[in-house]
Formats: structure tokens, sequence, C-alpha cells
């Protein structure tokens, strides 16, 4: 059997399979799988170097599927092939034919859309929030380019979804940076889920498109296995060329290939049963007749082994004190001034971490030198893993992650503003289990003179709800960090380092006041006493631990003795601060520079869950702030000033001013 008639045969036999499955699911999306048949049979049984019995080996070639709900033809084609299934690397077996049918059901491995964490190590990252494959794909091959290691990453992309902006984002990135390594399809089959593609999405602007940005287009018929294969060849050949631009296929495919009666009326998200099930499988079996002239079997194609995993050396993620750094970096002075942002100490931490940890790599958004991210970039033995990825935040983050599925440690850095620009990529890393370390800088309304454009005010509440979650580890989703101050921002990006999950840091943009010194251990889920007292606990973190501290000696003039608590940790010792509390006689107000559902909501889950009866204030921002000269003009505004926090304390406790 030639080649093209092996490819029509093996295609027909994974359009069956997806429709089956999703039969047998009652949902899914058999006719966007159809339309990928030709492709995919091509990349997984000829042109992809891997090894279904090992599919996430270090070196193989990689599949991103962006076009995430087009999963079944994938599946089907693993199944063929006999890939390896299961979340325990150590129990992994085979996938079936006969699993198939399982698609969706809760205790199978084969999810609605790919997610590697769920069981199929075929894929790197969650996918199917449309338009942040790309973006994962670029990251798997900066990271391979960093490795000197040959890999090449494929990643299938809807038409209908190159409209997502974040599609473009990273197309300017591979072209910007001559990522040649890295191969987008797009799967042109003219239709979304409410009817025909924008004229904008047509194969022919696609293509222009591209051209414009600088890549090597090759346009193809999508059900040409001679087409397809010669793309994928010249993609290859371009592996070893100097200056080569990246290249790019179009492919014009359709969808509900080979069933006429699929293609009538709208099928999407609408699987097939029944009498138009049997149709459908009737007509893709005499298309098979058409194509071919037999049965293609198994050892028609010979998929080419991943190139052999060079020994890596282990990373260290210690941190040598603050102190010290300083001093090796020249900047003791600053130790004396007893004052130091801590986006500042985050810079230092990260190129301290960079030369003991060979797998940290650090991302930003065309603002390191206020992330002060820049300390790592500007280093000569480390600049090679800092990743410039402009004003295009989306992209960044799905970056993120794929540094992420190739071993990396990636801290990614903006402003904490910008980060919201990113959630849903945040979510989707999160549920691929990446290991992200996100850092948002200038938070909260200490910024002040830049006004709410550029602060950061929601955030807590946000990723606060990945903090009440449970990842595929059995750890919080997510730790939010609020360091008030030098110290514990050097010390906690270092923790960041060491901790397999995900992680937001928020740093400020103003010097603070020096509250701590190296011998002060932080952890995940710790908070710090700076102050014991026993009429009322103040929980405070970031910005508002030195507002309170400001407090402290007012209340004290009015006979007040108050426990200052600093939780720079989110989750938090439930226990140990209800113990603090019941010592303050169940009074305690909590204090925080953003905006409501946050720091204090957390606290009052742990209080309502206890069961015990306690007086809670919560102080956060509950206005539009504005620009000010000072952070202290910002915080009288949004009655968070230090005699904002005295008056609470006496109204709560119900105390005269003396």
């Amino acid at each position: 059997m030639s080649f093209e008639a092996a490819v029509h045969a093996q295609a027909i036999e994974l359009d069956k399979l997806s429709l089956e499955m999703c039969a047998a699911a009652g949902s899914g999306h058999p006719t966007t799988a159809m339309s990928l048949g030709h492709i995919v049979t091509v990349l997984m049984f000829h042109s992809m170097r891997w090894a279904p019995d090992v599919p996430d080996y270090p070196t193989a070639d990689r599949l991103i599927l962006s076009e995430g709900h087009a999963v079944p033809v994938v599946y089907a084609a693993y199944a063929r092939l006999g890939g390896k299934i299961g979340k325990d690397v150590d129990g992994r077996r085979t996938l079936t034919l006969d699993e198939l049918d399982s698609l969706r059901e809760a205790a199978s491995e084969l999810d609605g859309h790919p997610n590697p964490r769920e069981g199929f190590p075929f894929f790197d990252a969650a996918t199917g929030s449309l338009g942040q494959g790309l973006s994962v794909a670029a990251g798997v091959g900066e990271a391979a380019r960093l490795d000197e290691s040959d890999r090449r990453v494929y990643c299938i992309i809807g038409d209908g979804e190159s409209r997502e902006g974040q599609i473009w984002e990273a197309i300017d990135y591979l072209a910007d940076s001559k990522l040649t390594n890295v191969l987008p399809i797009f799967n042109c089959n003219g239709y979304g889920q409410a009817g025909r593609v924008s004229a904008p999405q047509s194969p022919e602007t696609i293509a222009a498109k591209l051209q414009a940005v600088g890549f090597e287009v090759v346009s193809i018929d999508g059900h040409s296995p001679a087409e397809i294969k010669d793309a994928f060849d010249r993609f290859v050949s371009i592996q070893s060329q100097e200056g080569a631009a990246p290249i790019a296929v179009v492919a014009r495919t359709v969808k509900g290939w080979g069933s006429p009666a699929m293609q009538a009326g709208n099928w999407h998200g609408k699987p097939a049963s029944g009498q138009p099930l049997d149709k459908a499988i009737s007509e893709l079996d005499e298309r098979r007749v058409e194509l071919t002239s037999a049965l293609v079997q198994s050892d028609q194609f010979m998929i080419q082994p991943p190139t052999e995993a060079p020994a890596r050396p282990q990373a260290s993620h210690d941190l040598p004190t603050f102190s010290e750094t300083m001093k090796r970096f020249d900047m003791e002075s600053v130790l004396h001034t007893g004052r130091l942002a801590t986006r500042k100490a985050y810079g230092l931490a990260l190129r301290a971490l960079g030369h003991s940890a060979s797998d940290v790599v650090v991302l930003d958004a065309d603002v390191s030198n206020s992330t002060f991210a820049e300390t790592f970039a500007k280093d000569k033995d480390l600049e090679n893993r800092f990743f410039e990825c402009k004003i295009a935040e989306q992209n960044m983050f799905s970056m993120g992650a794929g540094f992420s599925a190739a071993g990396k440690v990636p801290f990614i850095s903006s402003f904490a503003k910008f980060i919201t620009r990113a959630y849903d990529q945040i979510e989707m890393g999160i549920y691929s289990g990446a290991n992200l370390k996100i850092v948002g800088s200038h938070a909260g309304v200490s910024l002040a003179a830049d006004g709410p454009s550029q602060m950061s005010l929601p955030d807590v509440a946000w990723f606060r709800g990945f903090t009440t979650m449970r990842d595929h580890n059995g750890n919080p989703g997510c730790y939010i960090l609020q360091p008030a101050d030098a110290y514990a921002a050097y010390a906690l990006t270092g923790v960041m380092a060491e901790y397999e999950g995900a992680c937001y840091m928020r740093t400020l943009r103003p010097d603070t006041e020096f509250l701590y010194s190296d011998d002060v251990v932080f952890n995940l889920g710790g908070f710090e006493i700076l102050s014991e007292g026993r009429d009322v606990l103040l929980v405070a973190s970031g910005y508002m631990v030195h507002e309170a501290n400001k407090a402290l000696d007012e209340l004290d003039r009015q006979g007040i003795s108050a426990t200052l608590v600093d939780l720079y940790s989110i989750p938090f010792d439930g226990d140990k601060l209800l113990d603090l509390a019941q010592e303050n006689n169940g009074y305690v107000i909590t204090l925080e520079d953003n905006y409501g559902g946050a720091m204090g909501s957390a606290v009052a889950d742990v209080m309502t869950e206890s069961g015990d009866s306690f007086s809670l204030q919560q102080m956060y921002v509950r206005r539009i702030p504005k620009s000010a000269r000072t952070p202290e003009e910002t915080l009288q505004m949004c009655g968070l000033s230090h005699s904002d926090i005295v008056a609470t304390c006496m109204e709560l406790l119900a105390v005269n001013v003396v």
C-alpha cells in the first residue's frame, strides 16, 4: 500500500473512532476531529519523533492541541498506536480501542479537552480555552533551544480560534525570536460554533498575516497526504538552516470530512447517534473504498524515536542570605539605609537563584526595569535565561506553562494590574499542573501617583479562590504571598523556587522599612507575630503591616494593647491565628490595601469554620481610588491610614479616646 493510501485509510479509521467515542459520551466535537484526521495521522504515525511507551520523554517531539475540542482524533490515534496512559508513571497502561468509549467519564483519563494531569501524558498543557496553545508551544520551544535540544513542537490551531488576539501575540513572539522549532498549523475548515468564520479568518488572509510578520507559509490541502508530508518535511529541513524564517502551515480542511451527512447542517458539539451515526460510518467506509485498495495495518508506518536525553545536573534552589547577596552584588550600603522596596529584593533574589539554579528562567512583559527582573536579565551569566515577551501578558503566562512542561521553573513578572489580563491563562496553567511563579509588582494603593489604572486591587480576591481548592498533588491550588519588607520578599522568592506548584507574590513600588533579619525563616502557610498584646489582634499584609505598626504607638497611648500579625501567606495556619484571636478576647481587625473578598475574607472563613465567637472588622479598599502624590494620601483617601486603624480599634472595643 502506498503512503497516500495508508494515510487515507488510517485517517478514516480515526474519523470513525471519533464519531463513535463522541456518540458513547453523548457529547463532543466529532466533525472538528474529522477535519484533522489526515493531519494527525501524518503527524503521529510518521513525522513526529516520539515513543508511545514513554510519551513524555524529555527529547520527544510535542503536539500542542490548541483547538482542544478536536481531541477525540488524537485519542483515537493514540489508542491505535498503543500509547501509555495513567497518572502514576510506574503504573501506566496501554490505551486500548475499547477504552475510547470512556471519553468524558468521571473515572477516565480521556478528558473532554486535553489535560496531561488527568493521566494523558502525551500532552504538555490543558487546552480548550481557545487561543492559548501556540504560546505554550513557544515556551516548550524556547526551553528546547535553551537546552540545545533538537525537539520539534507542533501546534494545531483552529481558524475561528485564530481571531483570538493571543494567537497573534504568539505569532509575533515566534517571528521576533526566530523560533524555528515551533510549527503553527492552522486548521481552516471554515466553521466555528455558530456558523462560518469571518473573512479575516479565511486561509488566504491568515496566510497573508503570517507572511506580513516574516513567516514562510506553506498552504496545503489538509486532506492530501502528500501535501501534508511535504509541509512537515519542509519544517524539518529548516532546523539546521542559519537565519531561516519560521514556518507556518495553513491547511484547507473540511469539517466532517468524508461524510456528506455530517457536513450538512451544524453538527458542532453535537455527536451523531442512531441512524445519523450509522449513515456517517457508512459514508466513511465508502470513501475508504474510493481512496484505498486495502485496510491499513499498523506496520505501514514507522514512528521515529526521540533522541537520547542527556543527563542534566541537579539544580539547587538554595539561596544565600539577603545580607550575603547584598554584599556579593556591591549593595551593602543599602543595608545601612534600613529601607528597600520589595520589588528590588525580588530582583536580587532572582539573580542569586539564577547562579545556583540552572532550571530557573525569567519572563517579563516590557516592565523589567520596574519589576526589577532586569537584575537577572543584565547579568551576563544569566541573560540567555531571560525572555522578553513585550506587552503581551497572555502569551507570556501561557509560555510559562510551556517552560514548566519542559522542566523549567518560570518566574513571570509584570505589574500586578497587568497580570489581570492573563487570569484565564493562569487558570489553565494551574489545571495543567504548571509550576508557575507569578510576581506582580506595583500592587495595591501604595502605588499612589499613577492611579487605579496601574494599581492591582481585585487580584488577591481572585487568586484566593485557588487557595481554597486542592491541586493535582493535593496542595493548595495557589499560594498568595505578600511580603512586607525586603528580607521577606527575598526569602519568599527562594521559597517559591523550592515549591512545586503555583504561587503569586505581590511586591511594592515604594521603599519600605526593614522589619526582619536574615534569622527569620519564612514558609508557605506561615505568618509572623510582630507585637504581642491582649486587647485586639491586628492582621495585616504587605504595605499595611507598616501602617499597622504606626498605629501601635497611638493605641498604646490610648491604653490598648494590640497584637500585630504579618499574614504574608494565604493559606495560613488557621488554628494558630485563632489562638492569637482568643488571647485578644476575640477582637480582630484585618488590614489590606486591595478590594474585599481577599485576606480578610480568608480570616473570616477560618473563624466561621471554628464555630467559636469572634468580632471581626475588615478594613480594605472600599472605593475606586485616584492619583495622589504619596502613599499616605492614598491610604487616607481609602480610610486605611494609621489614624483610621486606631479609630476602628476604638470603635470595635467601644473605648473612649482619652
